[in-house]
């Protein structure tokens, strides 16, 4: 590697440690870190405003900003209190029951949306749970974050590096539905488990809360029946438009898009409000992070690293896929897995021929991108969403915080995922 690689390579150490340590906030050191990769030459501004390949992504930063925009004029029907309330009668108001029935929902959610979609859908819900019963918001948003990552592999539309790996691989959605599924299930009952041991200190019953909660209709928590309805109709449109993105062609991001500026148009929600709805700090984030990753791929030290992996499988079939799998998952939890899956999917497809096993290592990178995206606080797109959710409703939660529950969830889940390609597609055929 050149001095440029090992300069990016030393600007992105430091601001990770930087976030880690949590002494500067996120956003000042991505954005600082952005502009280091700038000032160094590791990218520049036609790679870092303009490339598919190294720039920012512009799909994820309107992606989330046409569904805050979306959720923002949501959230003023009164539409999330009222789910708030069923869900918690459903539950009769028990803590932990509480956080199956948020879990299980996001993650069906998450297998026909995309993961950030759905936290945004579902926290506001869980923040007024939380509100009503006087219960610790961490513990529930942390889980929902983790199971929308774990149900968005079931789906080719349900994480986006799924996406990236069927264009390259010529995968169908019933593919990704047909191999993927049948573990994404068995990973979400492996996440309750894990949830009620690790979170057991928040399910506190506080029965005069509860009983307040029963006696609620959550039918009178709609301030503006006319404005749910409008709304509705074009959440309902706008995942139809996501849904049919095979047959369509449109970007999640331009249907977003086309969504929030049609319900602001037939609304009478204002412009300005919704607006401030959007979570500006997290789209400077991302794209400050979408750049420094972009050095590190201009300079060529993520291909180098990918390349060191590829050397690694050697022309063993199961070795290849199981280690594919495995080191997937940890370099997902530093890096963002889309930058990740869009420079191994080449990689992967020079795999398949050279080290053999058909499909299966395509599954083995889905798996290992998509569930090492749980192991911290910036390895997934849905975590910095839900990280700056909670800080703007003053219940930060910590990298550390985050982290310290995403090793263990994301080393459980990939040693399941371990087991399941190693049976299925070897051991058992």
């Amino acid at each position: 590697m050149d001095w440029h690689a090992w300069a990016a390579l030393a600007v992105f150490v430091g601001a990770y440690a930087l976030i880690i340590s949590e002494k500067i906030h996120r956003v000042a050191v991505a954005l600082g870190g952005a502009g280091l990769m700038l000032l160094i030459g590791a990218t520049d501004d036609r790679s870092a405003f303009y490339s598919e390949k190294s720039g920012i992504d512009w799909n994820v930063i309107f992606l989330l900003m046409g569904m805050m925009m979306i959720v923002g004029v949501l959230k003023k029907t009164g539409m999330f209190e009222y789910v708030a309330i069923w869900a918690v009668k459903r539950a009769r108001a028990r803590p932990f029951r509480v956080m199956v029935m948020l879990v299980l929902i996001t993650s069906l959610a998450s297998a026909l949306l995309d993961n950030v979609t759905t936290v945004l859908l579902v926290a506001p819900v869980t923040l007024l749970v939380c509100e009503r019963l006087a219960l610790p918001m961490a513990p529930f948003l942390i889980a929902e974050v983790m199971a929308s990552n774990i149900g968005g592999a079931a789906t080719l539309v349900g994480d986006p590096p799924n996406i990236i790996i069927a264009s390259r691989g010529g995968l169908s959605f019933n593919d990704f539905v047909v191999n993927l599924a049948p573990l994404v299930v068995i990973l979400v009952v492996a996440l309750l488990a894990l949830c009620r041991v690790m979170f057991r200190k928040a399910f506190v019953y506080d029965q005069e809360r509860a009983a307040e909660v029963m006696a609620l209709q959550e039918r009178e928590a709609i301030s503006d029946p006319r404005l749910l309805v409008q709304g509705l109709i074009v959440l309902v449109l706008v995942i139809a438009g996501f849904v049919l993105h095979p047959v369509l062609h449109y970007q999640p991001s331009i249907v977003a898009l086309l969504g929030a500026g049609l319900l602001v148009a037939i609304s009478s929600a204002e412009t300005g409000e919704v607006l401030s709805e959007v979570e500006w700090p997290t789209l400077a984030f991302f794209a400050g992070l979408f750049i420094m990753i972009g050095g590190l791929i201009d300079t060529g030290v993520i291909g180098q690293v990918s390349t060191g992996l590829a050397h690694l499988l050697g022309g063993d079939p199961v070795r290849g896929s199981l280690t594919l799998l495995a080191g997937s998952a940890i370099l997902s939890g530093i890096v963002d897995n889309i930058p990740y899956v869009a420079t191994m999917a080449p990689i992967t497809s020079d795999l398949i021929h050279s080290v053999g096993g058909g499909h299966v290592l395509w599954w083995a990178l889905a798996l290992g991108a998509d569930l090492g995206g749980n192991a911290t606080a910036i390895g997934a797109s849905a975590n910095v969403v839900v990280l700056g959710i909670a800080e703007r409703n003053r219940r930060p939660i910590s990298f550390w915080q985050f982290t310290k529950y995403g090793l263990v969830v994301t080393a459980t889940t990939v040693l399941l995922a371990l087991g399941y390609v190693w049976l299925r597609y070897f051991a058992l055929t």
